[in-house]
Formats: structure tokens, sequence, C-alpha cells
């Protein structure tokens, strides 16, 4: 299985850089639930990032899929594939702010979605 975008892009991000910028958010971890070389970010268990082995881009949560469309429609990113509506690909070639803030903001959506009990145990990131 891989969680590749398929976007055909020169790199410019890199798996590096994405998981520079998780490993900085409190309470994220990093795995590898499919084996095969994917890198899933996760909070209180729920994934918020995903490169996948192939590596041309990352996914991430976004807060609906109306917020989905309009970024793949802006061509900002793609559907990312084998994840809800609500899940987009950002490929290599995106911007380093728009990259950090949708990888901020994914997991922002998920830890708010964390019961309030493990959202308590987490550090705030400010």
């Amino acid at each position: 299985m891989s969680f590749a975008c398929g976007i055909g892009t020169l790199p410019l991000m890199s798996r590096e850089y994405v998981n520079s910028i998780c490993a900085e958010l409190p309470g994220a971890e990093l795995s590898d639930p499919w084996g095969g070389g994917h890198d899933a970010w996760k909070v209180g268990g729920k994934m918020f990032a995903c490169v996948g082995s192939v590596g041309d881009g990352v996914s991430v949560k976004t807060p609906d899929i109306e917020t989905a469309q309009m970024l793949i429609d802006a061509g900002v990113g793609i559907k990312a594939p084998y994840f809800h509506r609500s899940w987009v690909c950002l490929p290599w070639s995106t911007d380093f702010e728009e990259m950090s803030h949708r990888l901020v903001s994914s997991y922002d959506i998920i830890r708010a979605s964390l019961p309030k009990k493990v959202q308590a145990t987490l550090t705030d990131r400010f």
C-alpha cells in the first residue's frame, strides 16, 4: 500500500522538513503503521500527517470536505489517495509557509478531537 500523492513535481520540500515540523508539536509521535517506509504522524493515537513510501508529498487533514475541495480547486493540493475527502495531499512544491500552516492546522484539528483528558496531558504549543 502506498500513500503517494501522484504529483510529478521537482522536490522543494522534503520528508525531513515535514518531520522536523511535526516533531516539534506536543505529543506528536512518528510511526510506520503499514510498513514499507510511511511516516505517519499521530497525536493521541490519531493521525494528522502522512508521507507515503513514495514520498512525493504529505497528506494532511483539513477542517472539512469543503476546505479540502477549495485547496484542490486552488491547485494547492490534490485529493489524498486512500484518505477521507477532508484530507489533501500537498506536493513538495508547496510553499514553506503554506506547508507549515497546513501541518500545524491538521495537528490542531486532530488534537481538538481528542478526549479532554488526553488533551490535558499535552503541553501548549506556544
